[in-house]
C-alpha cells in the first residue's frame, strides 16, 4: 500500500575512523514530540551513544560530516517516532477465550461469562496447568508480534495466577521475555483480579492472601507496580484500598483497574494515593477526573477492550482535556476481551471510537504511556533520552492512525539495538 514512497536505506561503515556515536539516521523526518504539535524535523539527524540518543536535529545542524561523527550512518526516508510503549498489557496467558467471544456475540454479557466460570477463571485454570517454559513460548509470540509493529517497552501484569506460585510463574516469565527480546518490561502484581475457586464466598481471606504474596515476591525482584480490578465482579474499593496499603508500605506505586462497567470511586482511589494511573475509566465521575488532575494520574484508554465488548459508554474525553488529564493508550492484550497484539492499532482504534486525534494517539502511545509506567526517560526524541525509536515507512505520522493492518515499521531500535525486523 505503500508502493509509492519506496523506503531508501542505505549503510554506510565507517568503522576504521574516530567516532563519537554509535549510529546516525539522516534524512527522514523527526517527530520528537518534545513541543507542540508532532515537534516535527524534516531532513533530520538522529544520533545515539550506547542506549542513549546523543543529537537529536536538523542535518544541516549537524556539528561535522556525518561519517566522521558516527561509526555508522544510515540514510533513510519516511518518519522517526519514539518507540511505542504498551502501558497495560495482560500478554502472559495461556491458551484462548474463543468461545467466549462467540458466546458475547450470541448475547451474553461479561458478566454473565464472569459469573458461569468463564472469563479471567478460565484463564487462571489454563495458566495454573501450564508448564512456565510453555507458558512462556506462547507469551513470547505475543511480544514479538508487539515489538515487530513498534512497541520497544511493555507492562505486563499477572493476575492468572491467583496463588502465590502460579503468580510467580507469570511474573518469571514477564521478566524473561525482556530479557529475550532486549526491551524494557515493566512488571505489575495484579493477585487482586478475580477471586479463585478455593477462596469462593471468602473475598476478604483472598485479599489477605494477595497482601501476603505481595513482600514475598517483591523481594524476589518481581514487581514494579501493584494494580487490582476494582469493580462488582471484582473487589471493593475497601478490599482495593487494602492491597493499595500494602503496596505503600513497600514503597510500590499502584494503579487501578478503574470505573470499566460501573463507578466504584476507582479515579478519585488512584488520585487519594497517588497513582501512576487509572486504567479504563469510562465511567469515571467528574470529581474523580478532578482528582486525577489534581494528582498527574494517568488516563489510559484501552480502546481494544471498548471494541470487543462493543461497549458504548465513552470515557470522559472532554473532560480529560479540559483539566489537564494526560490520556495513554494501551492494548490491553488479554485472551478474553482485547486480543489486541499492535498499538498501531490501538491508536487507530482510539482515533475511530474516542475521536483522539492522531497526534493524541502517538502521544498516548508514547511520552503519555512512558508517564503511566513511571519512566521518563522516555517517549520522546531529545538528547539524553533513551535510544528507543522507529522508523516508519510513512509520509506522515497521522498515518500511524489510519492505516488498519498493513507493515509500516522499517526498523525498530530499543536502547540502541535494532530488533526489528
Amino acid at each position: 500500500m505503500n508502493g509509492q514512497r519506496p523506503w531508501s536505506f542505505r549503510m554506510t561503515d565507517t568503522r576504521a575512523q574516530v567516532q563519537r556515536w554509535d549510529g546516525l539516521v539522516l534524512g527522514a523526518s523527526i517527530a520528537t514530540l518534545d513541543e507542540d504539535g508532532y515537534g516535527a524535523i524534516h531532513d533530520g539527524a538522529l544520533a545515539w551513544r550506547g542506549d542513549t540518543l546523543a543529537w537529536v536535529g536538523a542535518r544541516a545542524d549537524l556539528p561535522g560530516a556525518p561519517a566522521e561523527l558516527a561509526r555508522e550512518v544510515i540514510e533513510a526516508s519516511g518518519w522517526i517516532t519514539p518507540g511505542l510503549v504498551d502501558c497495560h498489557t495482560h500478554l502472559v496467558f495461556a491458551g484462548d477465550r474463543a468461545r467466549e467471544f462467540e458466546m458475547r456475540l450470541q448475547g451474553a454479557s461479561y458478566e454473565e461469562i464472569a459469573r458461569s466460570g468463564g472469563g479471567i477463571v478460565s484463564s487462571v485454570r489454563a495458566v495454573r496447568e501450564s508448564v512456565e517454559d510453555d507458558l512462556f513460548a506462547q507469551s513470547v509470540a505475543r511480544a514479538r508480534a508487539l515489538v515487530a509493529d513498534g512497541a520497544t517497552t511493555l507492562e505486563i501484569k499477572s493476575g492468572y495466577g491467583l496463588d502465590l506460585e502460579n503468580e510467580r510463574k507469570m511474573l518469571r516469565v514477564a521478566r524473561r521475555i525482556g530479557t529475550e527480546l532486549g526491551i524494557t518490561v515493566r512488571t505489575t502484581y495484579l493477585a487482586a483480579h478475580a477471586l479463585p475457586p478455593e477462596f469462593a464466598g471468602r473475598p476478604d481471606a483472598y485479599i489477605d492472601a494477595v497482601i501476603e504474596w505481595l513482600p514475598v515476591l517483591h523481594a524476589e525482584g518481581l514487581v514494579d507496580a501493584v494494580d487490582a480490578f476494582c469493580e462488582g465482579i471484582g473487589f471493593s474499593p475497601a478490599q482495593t484500598r487494602r492491597v493499595f496499603e500494602a503496596a505503600r508500605a513497600l514503597g510500590l506505586p499502584v494503579k487501578l483497574h478503574a470505573d470499566q462497567l460501573s463507578d466504584l470511586g476507582g479515579a478519585g482511589l488512584v488520585a487519594e494515593f497517588g497513582g501512576l494511573s487509572a486504567d479504563h475509566v469510562e465511567h469515571s465521575s467528574l470529581d474523580g477526573v478532578r482528582a486525577m488532575a489534581e494528582a498527574g494520574a494517568v488516563a489510559v484508554l484501552l480502546p481494544g477492550a471498548f471494541h470487543v465488548l462493543r461497549e458504548t459508554k465513552l470515557p470522559p474525553l472532554d473532560a480529560f482535556r479540559e483539566h489537564g488529564v494526560r490520556m495513554a493508550l494501551a492494548t490491553d492484550c488479554n485472551p478474553g476481551t482485547s486480543p489486541l497484539q499492535s498499538m498501531r492499532q490501538a491508536m487507530q482504534l482510539a482515533c475511530t471510537h474516542f475521536r483522539l486525534t492522531p497526534e493524541e494517539a502517538l502521544r498516548g502511545a508514547t511520552v503519555h504511556a512512558a508517564q503511566a509506567l513511571g519512566l521518563p526517560d522516555r517517549g520522546v526524541l531529545r538528547t539524553g533520552a533513551r535510544a528507543d525509536f522507529v522508523l516508519w515507512d510513512i509520509a506522515h505520522p497521522a498515518e500511524l492512525g489510519y492505516w488498519l493492518g498493513g507493515r509500516l515499521v522499517r526498523a525498530v531500535y530499543a536502547a540502541g539495538t535494532r530488533l526489528a525486523p
